[in-house]
């Protein structure tokens, strides 16, 4: 199976098509923000295998999670005078000066799967989710499966200041806003990572008579899902089952906590986010053309009814 069946399989993406005809020989930064997640991992992965087979060099800087290396890295790349740049933000402020950089040097940046509070002149295009739709989608999952039932749910947000995080929330908080069944009891950082998403949850647990006052389980992404996951089967509780589990991300290990029965649903977000920049950056380099300033992916909402064995299967060789 090729890569691009595997990935179009394993993965939502929107019908832009990848360009046969990518210029060559093109030299394109990428400062990602680290590997929080496996979703994250994904991403960088199916990154340098886009630009591979397109020919490109990827020069691959990873920020550990931490904006003040992404600035350095860009401002690395700009002294190096690359053809572009690719960046997935940490947080969305504090980028106006080393884009404005950029912009001076005439390399062209593209965002891919975050925003940025910055003029949107100061970028070619982002490459992103509807994020507000991906927390809207898994908001009214649940406020579907509870219907009328009293529903206290407990909430692992990403990085404080991240898109993710600010969106996945508001999203969430629209889908249930005229239910007043659900309230969110409890709302916590888990900073998208697995062992992270497992303190906070232990916390929730604690707090809320060891697990028995939760209906459900809100995580802005599956690795905090999975680390919660496994502190509410230490509780002595059934995730899925006592505690409903939803998240966002679609990576390979929440399908497999669906078949065991202890994930409930997930909302897909694609990694592959570079084939859309290579093809715009392409469009642009050749003829100056101006891409869609945002272009969006789907979201899909997945649940044990959509095979997750054979979704696991797809994706796990994806780089997750």
């Amino acid at each position: 199976m090729t890569f691009l069946r595997k990935l179009a399989l394993g993965a939502s993406v929107i019908a832009l098509g990848c360009s046969s005809a990518v210029a060559a020989d093109m030299t394109v930064g990428f400062s990602q923000i680290g590997s929080e997640s496996g979703w994250r991992a994904a991403e960088t992965s199916v990154t340098k295998m886009e630009a591979e087979k397109r020919g490109i060099d990827l020069k691959f800087a990873d920020a550990q999670q931490k904006q003040e290396n992404q600035i350095k890295a860009i401002r690395g790349f700009i002294a190096q005078g690359v053809d572009a740049i690719l960046v997935a933000p940490v947080v969305a402020t504090g980028w106006e000066e080393v884009l404005t950089e950029a912009k001076e040097a005439e390399i062209p940046v593209v965002l891919l799967d975050r925003g940025v509070d910055a003029p949107q002149d100061l970028y070619l295009t982002s490459v992103a989710s509807d994020q507000v739709k991906e927390g809207r989608v898994a908001g009214e999952w649940l406020a579907k499966t509870v219907g009328d039932k009293p529903c206290k749910v407990v909430e692992l947000q990403g990085t404080v200041g991240s898109t993710p995080a600010i969106n996945r929330k508001k999203g969430f908080e629209e889908a249930i806003a005229g239910k007043s069944n659900i309230t969110i009891a409890r709302s916590q950082t888990g900073d998208f990572t697995r062992s992270k998403g497992k303190e906070v949850m232990e916390g929730f647990l604690k707090a809320e008579n060891g697990g028995k006052d939760i209906c459900a389980m809100y995580a802005h992404n599956d690795d905090m899902a999975v680390g919660a996951i496994q502190a509410i089967k230490d509780a002595g509780l059934k995730p899925g089952t006592d505690i409903l589990v939803v998240s966002i991300d679609a990576v390979p290990d929440i399908f497999a906590a669906m078949v065991a029965g202890e994930a409930n649903a997930t909302v897909e977000l694609t990694p592959n986010m570079a084939g859309p920049a290579f093809d715009a950056l392409d469009a642009f380099k050749k003829d100056g053309k101006q891409p869609e300033k945002f272009i969006i992916t789907e979201s899909k909402l997945y649940t044990p009814a959509d095979d997750p064995q054979g979704e696991y299967d797809r994706r796990k060789g994806l780089g997750y």
